[in-house]
């Protein structure tokens, strides 16, 4: 299957399973959610792969869904609710960073065969990006939130959701990509390669917001089921 094409329908799956986390859970789905994304992304990040001819790296959409994942608290419950899951995932990013570097100080026995895989992933290409990912989530992230807010209160609160939306979004989006990938690969890969990473990024980012468009509607409509002891 080409890489586009498996690239829509991943988006779609991970657009589709935040809508049943949402149903099932409710606000504390969205929260979940995200801290699971935060870590998910920062893993997935590390492969690099070719879509619609660039070089890309394959966790923005895992990434994406964080930011419609804010954008639904901002909407559902407000900037405070919004806020909180910014530092949620932000933690469980340091709490996963200190966790895995002890770990892997653990002299594995001779018959292990996944600790070079770990190491891998969560050795030191996971630090810087997980670095990277720091600075670019809080302050992307903080920017979303609040230049969500100010859409809102500039356009009426009841209309031009998608606006609110997808401009708080590519506003904060750039500004991640931009920190991200230069603190993240800078060391890793030459310039050209690191700018044409850049420009993927975002234009993936972009295509990333306006699929997740209708699910941020589709969040509007739906009732989240009561759990019930």
């Amino acid at each position: 299957m080409p890489n586009e094409l498996l690239w829509v329908l991943f988006a779609l799956t991970n657009f589709i399973l935040f809508i049943v986390m949402f149903k099932l859970f409710g606000k504390l789905g969205i929260f979940v959610w995200i801290g699971m994304s935060t870590i998910l992304a920062n893993i997935q990040v590390t492969e690099l792969l070719t879509l619609f001819g660039l070089n890309a790296t394959l966790g923005n959409i895992m990434y994406g869904t964080i930011f419609l994942g804010t954008d639904a608290l901002n909407e559902l419950y407000g900037k405070k609710e919004a806020r909180k899951a910014v530092y949620m995932g932000f933690l469980v990013m340091v709490f996963t960073l200190v966790i895995m570097t002890i770990a892997l100080q653990f002299t594995p026995s001779a018959d292990d065969i996944n600790h070079p895989a770990l190491v891998s992933i969560f050795g030191n290409q996971f630090t810087t990006i997980v670095l990277g990912s720091f600075i670019a989530f809080i302050v992307s992230q903080n920017i979303d939130v609040n230049l969500y807010q100010w859409i809102r209160k500039k356009l009426p609160a009841n209309k031009w959701l998608w606006i609110r939306n997808n401009g708080s979004t590519l506003i904060s989006q750039l500004i991640d990509t931009i920190i991200f990938v230069t603190i993240a690969f800078v060391w890793t890969y030459d310039f050209g390669i690191l700018i044409e990473i850049m420009i993927s990024t975002y234009v993936i980012k972009v295509m990333v917001a306006a699929l997740d468009t209708p699910f941020i509607y589709l969040v509007k409509q739906i009732k989240p089921m009561e759990l019930k002891g």
